[in-house]
This record gives structure tokens, C-alpha cells and sequence, in this order.
């Protein structure tokens, strides 16, 4: 079996990428087995990992107003945050004690209600998107989610033409989930609407298993890609590549 085969029966979400890379070193470590053998051991630690990923995604669970959420997100064509990277937001905005978090794609609420219930009691979610009935929608999901009115402002249209208009150095959190393309000018804008120690997320940082495999050059995958770069080479970030849900790209804004 070559490694692309290794990766594809084990991989889900992003494990492919990982599972190529450690099976081509385990395989060097064992090279003096037979071939089959090797085989059979790298096939199960594709296994081992696939399910201690569903189990990690898994862990926190979600509740009726979440599923609710995520069959109504499939009903509108979205796809939301998964529940590992659900939960990551909302350890975030905890432990950054967001009280002002901006969020690009509100989808039908899922992520969003992952971060309201991490931030501050006190604390305002800015929810941009360019379809209104996306909002209207996770407007329902707050509500039942039980969040006043007041705890979310939402803005439909371009991200890139409503970031601008927000103000500097006043957000938290930024958790972007929009146009991949647009994911650079995402990072800029994140840049400027960061406090230090603020932290700027990306979801689909893997874009289904597309980034790590060079085969893959449409315009997504090397947005994405460049976006890679740009935050680990950037001194002004503390940077983080988390494997859960498609990947979740997480930077900390120096002080």
C-alpha cells in the first residue's frame, strides 16, 4: 500500500497530511521488516489515531441548540465549525476573557453560540456575513441558545468592506470562517482590530486535506496556504496549527 493509500484510510478532517508524514518516518524506522508487516502496523496506527480523533471531537458534546443549529446550517448549505473546533473558540474566549469578539461567517449561529458562551456575561459578539438569512436564522439560535438581543450585533455584507469600519484595538477575539481568498486581508484587518493579547482564528486551515498535499493549487487551497505563512513568519504572533474539524489556524497577538 503506498502512503497516499495510508492517508486516505486513515484520514478525516486533516489526518491525512500528519498520517503520510509519520507513516514515511515509521516506515524508515522498520525498514528491515517485510513489507506487509509494515503495512499492517501503519494501518493500524492510522486507525488508532482516526479514533482517538473522533473521540476527541466528540469529548465536550453538544446540546439540543446546537444539533438544532447544525441540521438547519445543512438545510442552508453551510458548513459550520466542527465541535472540536467549536470548542477550541470557546476555551479561547475563556480564557481570553473575550467581552469583544468579531466573528466572519455567522452561518446559522454554531459558532457563534460556542463563543458567546465562553466570553464574559457582559461581553458582545460583531457577527458579519454576507447573507441575511444566515443571520435571521442564527438570530433564532442565540435566542433559544438563551443570549438577549444584546449580546450579538449583526452586520450583513463583504467582510472586507465591513472590517474596516470597526475600531482599532478593540476586539478580543477575531474568528474568521469566510472566503478563503479573502483570508489574507482577514489577517490584516485582524491585525489592527486585535488588543495585544488578542487572538485571531482561521477554521479550514487544512481545506480538506487540500493545503498539505502539493498536488493542490487552486485558488483556496494557496490562500490558505499563504495565510500559513504569513502568521508563522509574522513576529508579532504567537502561532498555533490545531488539528481538530478541518484545522483550526490560532495566533495570539504579542503585548
Amino acid at each position: 500500500m503506498n502512503q497516499r493509500a495510508v492517508a486516505a484510510r486513515g484520514s478525516r478532517m486533516g489526518f491525512g497530511a500528519a498520517m503520510t508524514r509519520e507513516g514515511l518516518h515509521y516506515s524508515c524506522a522498520i525498514g528491515g521488516r517485510g513489507s506487509h508487516a509494515a503495512e499492517r502496523e501503519e494501518e493500524a496506527i492510522s486507525s488508532n489515531r482516526q479514533a482517538r480523533w473522533e473521540f476527541a471531537e466528540a469529548y465536550a458534546g453538544e446540546d439540543a441548540v446546537l444539533i438544532q443549529a447544525r441540521h438547519r446550517a445543512r438545510e442552508a448549505g453551510v458548513v459550520p465549525v466542527s465541535p472540536g473546533g467549536g470548542s477550541a473558540l470557546g476555551f479561547l474566549a475563556a480564557a481570553t476573557e473575550a467581552r469583544a469578539v468579531a466573528e466572519i461567517g455567522t452561518g446559522t449561529g454554531v459558532s457563534g453560540v460556542y463563543l458567546l458562551r465562553g466570553m464574559r456575561p457582559d461581553g458582545v459578539l460583531t457577527t458579519v456575513d454576507l447573507e441575511p438569512d444566515h443571520q435571521r436564522i442564527a438570530k433564532e439560535t442565540f435566542a433559544a441558545a438563551g443570549f438577549s438581543g444584546g449580546r450579538a450585533r449583526f452586520i450583513p455584507g463583504r467582510a472586507v468592506e465591513v472590517l474596516p469600519r470597526l475600531a482599532d484595538g478593540g476586539y478580543d477575539l477575531v474568528f474568521c470562517d469566510g472566503d478563503k481568498t479573502e483570508y489574507g486581508d482577514y489577517l490584516a484587518e485582524a491585525l489592527r482590530l486585535l488588543r495585544p493579547g488578542g487572538v485571531v482564528c482561521f477554521d479550514n486551515a487544512l481545506w480538506h486535506d487540500r493545503v498539505p498535499d502539493p498536488a493542490h493549487r487552486d485558488p483556496e487551497t494557496q490562500a490558505v496556504r499563504e495565510l500559513l505563512r504569513a502568521v508563522r513568519e509574522n513576529d508579532a504572533l504567537v502561532p498555533a496549527l490545531l488539528p481538530v474539524g478541518d484545522g483550526l489556524l490560532c495566533a495570539a497577538r504579542r503585548g
